[in-house]
């Protein structure tokens, strides 16, 4: 199947028992076993089905199978944020003592797990400028577990390339965990560029209509985990009498143990109801995506050339250092989130903001309807000033995650908004 039958078709049949073509929402928390064996079977990991619906359900099981087409793996693993995403991607491999290496420009959010979060349970982040790649070898020891990145930073907008550091993560058997949620499948099948796991905020444009929370793992199958870094995934797990998940599961060990391990253990598990939401949103996100992705082209277009405007970040306008990039590694889009900075800087953003009335004030992207935030003194609210500098993130920007409403009636919006601040 091509993309755009994937995101309606893949991971699933008509259901057996009532003929339904739309995916039932299955809001259960147990299965009924077929007999005593059958039971064990299933605890042993020695047969395939559901338990507990902590572990798997039959609606989110249709999720993670559809993400994993869209990004030609071998297995993924749905969770109940973005966050949670992220953040079982990175303990799957990592231990107390080990550190990770991250881009400097991630998401506030990311940032302060990485930062302060981590750091509680001992695993400490080290970060790279991704526009300097050449710094990124420097910082690997031999505690290093993996290399994190996002494709296209929030709200920066400094495409990061990400075969370059593929290259060099793999060339020191370190695995690339990329996080595609603003540019998602649509844009980018991150596999083709070296990415070894794929981590999303489904409540972005996956969903794409601001309406469930979730997150999800896919595994790409492009690492071997075989090599003496990764003993959580070699050595014998006590926890399941001694089993090592490469020897047993093989290309899926990795996804088979943050369910069985991190999901079972810790239980960020997402809701079937919203499993069900992001299937009907993944059914028309080829078609979302595209018209996101013009909007935000003369969106930009329209900015860049306002005199109010000071500057502007968008890697589809042929001004940005990172438009040969984009075309490269985005099938020539540019992403539906602009960052820019007005003229009179802090508080005429402020003020401008709060003059919008179609483009709503919120602490989201990746909906239908236009947003706009002061990341500065919202989302990245919580790193210092220096943070906030390294992150790309100085006080005057404001972003905007362009939605699909008409593109005049955005333009019109702005426009008013423009016209009651001076500089």
């Amino acid at each position: 199947m091509r993309f755009e039958t994937k995101c309606v078709r893949a991971g699933q049949k008509p259901d057996p028992t009532t003929g339904a073509i739309n995916v039932p929402i299955n809001l259960t928390t147990a299965y009924q076993f077929n007999n005593s064996d059958h039971a064990k079977d299933l605890f042993n990991l020695d047969a395939e089905g559901y338990i507990y619906t902590r572990i798997g359900n039959p609606t989110t099981d249709v999720f993670e199978q559809r993400m994993t087409e869209l990004d030609n793996g071998v297995g993924a693993l749905a969770t109940a944020s973005g966050q949670a995403a992220i953040s079982y991607a990175i303990l799957n491999i990592t231990n107390s003592g080990e550190n990770i290496i991250s881009s400097s420009s991630v998401y506030g959010g990311t940032q302060t797990l990485f930062r302060y979060t981590f750091k509680k349970m001992g695993i400490t982040t080290k970060f790279f400028d991704p526009d300097n790649v050449e710094d990124l070898e420097s910082l690997i020891d031999d505690k290093t577990k993996a290399i994190f990145v996002e494709i296209l930073p929030n709200p920066k907008n400094n495409i990061v390339n990400i075969k370059k550091i593929a290259d060099i993560a793999h060339k020191n058997n370190l695995p690339l965990i990329v996080d595609n949620t603003v540019i998602t499948p649509f844009g980018c099948t991150t596999k083709d560029f070296g990415a070894d796991i794929v981590v999303y905020s489904s409540t972005k444009f996956l969903g794409g209509h601001g309406n469930s929370i979730g997150g999800i793992i896919v595994d790409t199958g492009n690492f071997d985990w075989e090599n003496d870094k990764f003993p959580e995934l070699t050595n014998p797990d006590p926890s399941y009498h001694g089993m090592s998940y490469t020897k047993k599961f093989k290309k899926l060990s990795y996804i088979v143990k943050a369910r069985i391990q991190l999901l079972r253990d810790m239980g960020a598990v997402l809701s079937p109801f919203n499993a069900f939401m992001f299937l009907t949103g993944l059914e028309t996100l080829p078609l979302r995506m595209q018209k996101h992705f013009e909007n935000a082209q003369k969106i930009a277009e329209y900015l860049e050339k306002h005199t109010k405007v000071k500057w502007i970040n968008y890697p589809g306008l042929k001004s940005s250092k990172y438009h040969n990039l984009a075309k490269k590694q985005f099938n020539g889009f540019g992403g539906a989130i602009i960052s820019f900075g007005i003229k009179g800087g802090y508080k005429n953003g402020l003020k401008f903001i709060e003059n919008l009335k179609l483009c709503y004030n919120v602490a989201n992207i990746g909906d239908t309807r236009t947003l706009i935030t002061h990341p500065a003194s919202t989302t990245h609210s919580q790193l210092s000033e220096k943070e906030k500098l390294e992150a790309g993130v100085p006080d005057e920007l404001l972003r905007l995650s362009i939605g699909i409403e008409n593109f005049n009636d955005i333009v019109d919006d702005l426009e008013q908004a423009f016209n009651k601040i001076k500089i």
